[in-house]
């Protein structure tokens, strides 16, 4: 097979590769296309590496046809999935725990099918999981509303019934949040989202930011509040009045999808394909497809997500 590996210097090289060889409880999987997540970006600068079990270059998210399948399987050769991987998805093929592995509609094509186990199981993890859940009447805060995992939020946090506070970087993102629901839209360019924190206190954050800001926005978190951190792409420091966590009961948590095991993975995609996938086929959630590339444009692909252009997900096709 072919995959589009890093060298030596980390520049992508498009090259062959050993098939790979399936473990006993996986499958192998035809890939078809694979989705471009913030956390590629982070293995192609050398910074985030692929769990030791799995293909050491980018791609966390595909989707394609089944090729092999252990015994009593689930699956058949054929059968169109999608999967959530801890990467080497930027491959032809690829081996995958079963568990981590769900059927696709037939209605629904293999880039759309892409662009949601990623983004969505991370939604899904943090809201329902880490967070607890949330209720009508709380107030739900996301950064980077417009990304792949921001449009998400949004919309699941809408459903649980949630007043959403989101950050964009221009009027055309604003434009597209306030379509999905979002009801407090802030330009980063041009407002001060502590004016906005203070005055709607949220009941639970999800911050990909963190930065100098983060610890004046966190001490207007409501009692009991909690502020999920699964990212720092404004800077690790910032100040945090430790007063504030007791005596509000504060919960800071730090989350990550990737370095979970597969079971625990398996755990959040059969949700994903229980609880989300038939408010998919109901129009109540979407996945915005904002660019399509063949993986041989992967330069390009990582090009629209480091400038930020991006409003929802980018995706490679391999066939």
């Amino acid at each position: 097979m072919y995959a589009m590996t890093l060298d030596k210097n980390l520049a992508f090289q498009w090259c062959e590769m050993p098939d790979p060889v399936r473990k006993p409880g996986e499958v192998i999987i035809e890939v078809h296309a694979a989705a471009v997540n913030r956390a590629d970006l982070m293995q192609k600068d050398g910074c985030y590496a692929s769990p030791p079990d799995w293909p050491q270059w980018c791609g966390l998210e595909v989707a394609g046809v089944i090729l092999e399948t252990p015994e009593k399987s689930a699956f058949k050769p054929g059968d169109r999935v999608c999967a959530l991987v801890g990467g080497g998805g930027y491959s032809e093929k690829i081996a995958v725990p079963e568990g981590m592995v769900i059927p696709i509609p037939d209605d629904m094509t293999m880039v759309m099918a892409a662009s949601i186990p990623e983004v969505w199981c991370t939604v899904y993890l943090n809201l329902q999981l880490e967070a607890g859940g949330m209720k009508p009447g709380d107030v739900f805060f996301v950064q980077a509303g417009a990304s792949g995992v921001g449009l998400a939020a949004i919309q699941l946090a809408k459903y649980m019934g949630a007043e959403v506070i989101t950050t964009v970087g221009s009027p055309e993102k604003a434009a597209f949040v306030r379509k999905l629901g979002a009801d407090h839209v802030v330009d980063h360019h041009k407002e001060d989202i502590r004016k906005v924190i203070e005055a709607h206190p949220p009941t639970v954050a999800l911050d990909c930011v963190g930065g100098k800001l983060m610890g004046d926005c966190f001490k207007h978190m409501v009692f009991g509040g909690r502020w999920i951190m699964i990212a720092t792409l404004g800077g690790p420091e910032t100040v945090i009045n430790l007063e504030t966590v007791w005596r509000k009961r504060i919960r800071l948590i730090g989350s990550t999808l990737r370095s979970r095991t597969s079971e625990e993975k398996s755990r959040i995609m059969k949700a994903l394909h229980d609880e989300l996938f038939p408010l998919f086929a109901s129009g109540k959630l979407i996945s915005n497809i904002h660019a399509v590339f063949p993986i041989r444009e992967v330069e390009a692909a990582h090009g629209v997500l480091r400038r930020s252009e991006n409003i929802g997900k980018v995706v490679l096709t391999l066939r």
